[in-house]
Parts: C-alpha cells; sequence; structure tokens
C-alpha cells in the first residue's frame, strides 16, 4: 500500500482515502503500517510529510452554503464516484437533500462525516476533529471539485484562505490575546494615559497646545449633532 512504501523510503504520503467516511475512520490505523514499514527497513517517517485529502465547500452561512452546493454535490456524487470511479459500496442519490445529508451530515448524528458544507468555524471545527481522530498529520489539502458555480467556488476557497488557515496555522492565537488583554486590563492603559497627561500639562506650551485641541473637538463634535 502507499503507506507501506512511504514507511520503507522514508517518504511523505498523500491519503485520498479521507474523502470518504470509512476511510476517515481508518486513517488512524493506517498510518500504522506507515510506522510498521519503517521500523521493518530502518527507515522513518514523519507525520508533518502526511497530506490528508478533504472535501468542502464554504459560504457566508451554512443555509448559504448548502443551497450552493447541494444539486453539484449530488451530480458529482452519482456521475463521478458512482458512475465513474464505481467506488465500492457507493449508491446513486435521488435528491440533492438525500446527498448533502448523507455526505455533511454524520456530525450530527455522532458519525463521521466525510465532507463539510457550511461556515469557515464548520470547516476549522472538522479539521481539528480529523487531526485528533487520526492523531496527527501535516497538511489538510482540498480537493477541487464542482459542486457550486464558478463564482461561489472561488468565494468558497476565498473564506479558507481567510477565516481557516490563520485559525488552523495558530495565526489568530497572538492576536486574541491582544484583544483579551486590551479589553480586560484596562488599569494598565489608563496609567499610561495619566502619565502622558501629567507629561503634557507639566510643559506649558504643549498644554496650551492641548487646550486647543480639545477646544476644536468640541466644536467639530457640536457641529456633527
Amino acid at each position: 500500500s502507499g503507506m507501506t512504501l512511504a514507511g520503507k523510503y522514508g517518504i511523505g504520503v498523500l491519503s485520498i482515502g479521507s474523502m470518504a467516511a470509512e476511510g476517515i475512520t481508518a486513517l488512524g490505523t493506517q498510518w500504522g503500517f506507515a510506522e510498521d514499514a519503517a521500523l521493518e527497513f530502518g527507515s522513518s517517517v514523519d507525520r508533518s510529510d502526511w497530506r490528508v485529502l478533504l472535501n468542502w465547500h464554504l459560504a457566508e452561512s451554512k443555509d448559504l452554503a448548502r443551497s450552493q452546493a447541494r444539486e453539484g454535490l449530488q451530480r458529482w456524487h452519482n456521475e463521478y464516484i458512482v458512475g465513474t470511479l464505481q467506488r465500492p459500496g457507493t449508491t446513486a442519490y435521488s435528491d440533492p437533500d438525500e446527498a448533502l445529508e448523507a455526505v455533511c451530515g454524520g456530525a450530527a448524528k455522532g458519525v463521521v462525516q466525510s465532507a463539510v458544507v457550511g461556515t469557515p468555524d464548520d470547516l476549522v471545527a472538522f479539521i481539528q476533529n480529523m487531526y485528533e481522530l487520526t492523531g496527527g498529520f501535516g497538511t489538510a489539502i482540498g480537493f477541487v471539485h464542482d459542486w457550486a458555480n464558478p463564482r461561489d467556488t472561488a468565494n468558497s476557497w476565498d473564506l479558507v484562505a481567510r477565516y481557516v488557515i490563520p485559525e488552523i496555522n495558530g495565526y489568530t492565537t497572538k492576536l486574541r490575546e491582544s484583544q483579551k488583554f486590551v479589553s480586560t486590563e484596562r488599569s494598565a492603559f489608563n496609567r499610561a494615559g495619566e502619565a502622558i497627561l501629567d507629561k503634557i500639562m507639566s510643559n506649558e506650551k504643549a498644554a496650551d497646545a492641548l487646550k486647543v485641541t480639545a477646544k476644536q473637538g468640541k466644536n467639530n463634535a457640536a457641529e456633527n449633532s
């Protein structure tokens, strides 16, 4: 298998079985094959070199995402997964909502879902859950499909770039810490403001300039009221 070869030669691997619920469930076990092969052949493998292929379509709300992708997802499943790949155990869906429920509705039932049709927050939660389920991997790769029209598909990828990638990679952690500090540690900012004001008032010219600035501010406020 691909995992065994990756372990034998100490190379990275791409898991495409993660596009199906059964494949997602087996991912944790699959990585064990790579580790066993690495041990047998005296090489090494690193989870950071493991790529996992996932399906998603995002929009500003879950309802909007579902309305954009429902018909395309059904067609993709019936014509590509069932008709072209002829994946064992798959059957065609007669209704778009049936396809959505089967592919994306697993989480509500405590079952592993195989794709996300929803918001950036939904995808973040899905990837984090996948990370825990597998024991860790290096990169989540999105499968490019045509569930939605080109405009909505482009917007989906834009949402991934603007919201999902920063969150998953921890780029927003310091931003949140800063926001929390500013909102909860007001005493530190008040002391700084008082120190600045004392410094200004100790200089006659600076104090006069402050009075002019304050007067202008009051006049502007009165004009805008």
